[in-house]
């Protein structure tokens, strides 16, 4: 009887840490590995949009470099990550490369310095490919500006790859990157993760410094802001998140050394599982439901303890996350157009086809002046509210986890979420929460688009959540890589 022949995963379908051991062992080069997410890359980019600045001869350059390290080194100390693919959200500067944020009048700004995140993953041996496309601004969860484009899930170029990460997720869900950097302010790295089939965290607060983002965020919406991890495969979330935490000496809320847990020394055995009831302003999707449903129903297999709690004051947090996004120390949004010389938005210019700026721009720039109309204690207390609301869940959460869908359908044709702001309610309540939050893929539904559900655990235990994101993914299989 002979014995059944084990492949290897293709090199594009691979964790990145698998890709560093493969590289570091002699098994692969770096050089390899890189062209092999370059080819996928230039396949993926007419449907996807992912990339909006590419790097590719500097990272074919640094592969080499990464190659010749490693024959010199042979198995001394080498850096974790040392030579494998990853891409970078625009947003997030990298010295000398445009950092626009998709804003037009700043398409010609080059970033002075590189942000301490991306410093993190090149100092760890990754290697850029590019950067990703956004939302202009990074203010909705549509990834489409007016110097890059529009971007689109791979899995179909009619919908959207979601945002404002979403090039980042085109680009990881196309298998075009092993990883991603991106960040979070309503959703905005678990969107694009569950839009594009792969996994996204947004980390604790006070673990990644948010210095070198665009726009700055400031006041309250600090609190809201997280810069995290995208990935193809579960098992890269925690190494990644390691590397890009710790303080930076600027941002003043990563302050000492991170208190970063073991998912290996979780047990399932006993955890509390809370699935959330009564939370959601829209309908959620049957297939959405019946997802969340199967995932609660392996963790029950594999020892946890279930329980269904209502959590009706989830319907309540948009004047309160409207109150804090908009309490950015006087930065307004038509400051920061201002700031970037840009046309300003007004009623007038709103209404007309075309111009410099996107609809959901335009639409957040009236919302906030109408906003504006809002008497001060009326602001101040939705922030108390949304403050004591993030402490309630949090204790609500305990030492357990909380399954709650991403949002109510899958991912939208283009321009269906525009001025719809409630779409986000989902997953924007976990940024007023402050907690960290997995998104986590659970196959393609019937229209061949991504399940997934996130999953919530209390502020300092990313390794919880990730510990069942990387359980579910054993048990459903994780990322599917779409049709070429």
């Amino acid at each position: 009887m002979y014995g059944r022949i084990v492949h290897d995963p293709p090199l594009t379908q691979r964790s990145a840490t698998a890709l560093a051991r493969a590289i570091r062992e002699g098994e692969v080069s770096s050089r390899e590995v890189i062209e092999a997410h370059i080819e996928v890359c230039k396949h993926y980019q007419p449907r996807t949009g992912a990339i909006a600045v590419e790097r590719f001869d500097a990272a074919r350059g640094e592969a080499d470099a990464a190659d010749a390290r490693i024959a010199s080194v042979g198995e001394g100390e080498l850096p974790p990550l040392l030579g494998v693919p990853c891409t970078i959200k625009e947003s997030i500067a990298v010295k000398g490369m445009p950092n626009c944020a998709g804003l037009l009048a700043r398409r010609d700004y080059r970033a002075q310095t590189t942000a301490p995140a991306v410093q993190r993953l090149i100092d760890a041996g990754a290697i850029p490919l590019g950067l990703t496309n956004l939302s202009e601004l990074t203010l909705w969860c549509e990834s489409e500006n007016r110097v890059y484009g529009r971007s689109s899930t791979p899995y179909d170029s009619s919908r959207a790859a979601g945002g404002s990460s979403g090039g980042e997720g085109a680009a990881v869900g196309s298998g075009a990157s092993a990883f991603g950097l991106g960040s979070d302010v309503a959703g905005s790295i678990r969107v694009p993760a569950f839009f594009c089939g792969v996994f996204g965290h947004k980390p604790s607060n006070g673990l990644v410094p948010h210095t070198g983002s665009y726009p700055v965020p400031h006041g309250e919406s600090k609190r809201l802001f997280g810069i995290g991890p995208l990935a193809r495969r579960g098992e890269d979330l925690m190494p990644v998140l390691r590397i890009l935490s710790g303080s930076d000496g600027a941002d003043p809320l990563v302050t000492g050394e991170p208190q970063l847990g073991d998912p290996a020394s979780v047990s399932l055995q006993g955890l509390r599982v809370l699935i959330s009831e009564s939370a959601f302003v829209q309908p959620i999707n049957r297939e959405l439901l019946a997802a969340r449903e199967r995932a609660a129903g392996a963790l029950a297999a594999a020892g946890a303890r279930l329980e269904r709690i209502r959590l009706p004051k989830m319907r309540l947090v948009t004047e309160a996350y409207l109150a804090a996004l908009s309490d950015a120390g006087n930065a307004s949004l038509a400051e920061l157009l201002q700031e970037g010389g840009a046309e300003p938005v007004t009623v007038r210019s709103s209404l007309r086809r075309g111009g410099p700026h996107t609809v959901p721009l335009k639409m957040l720039a009236l919302l906030e002046q109408a906003n504006r109309l809002s008497p001060p204690r009326r602001v101040s207390k939705a922030i108390a509210w949304g403050r004591a609301f993030a402490r309630e869940i949090a204790e609500t959460i305990g030492d357990g986890v909380l399954l709650h869908p991403p949002l109510a359908n899958v991912a939208p044709r283009h321009g269906r979420t525009y001025g719809r702001l409630y779409v986000l309610q989902p997953v924007a309540v976990f940024n007023l929460a402050a907690v960290p939050v997995t998104q986590v893929p659970l196959g393609l539904g019937s229209r061949g688009l991504p399940l997934g559900v996130q999953v919530a655990a209390a502020p300092g235990r990313d390794h919880v959540s990730i510990a069942v994101a990387m359980e579910l993914e054993r048990v459903f299989g994780g990322w599917v890589p779409p049709n070429a």
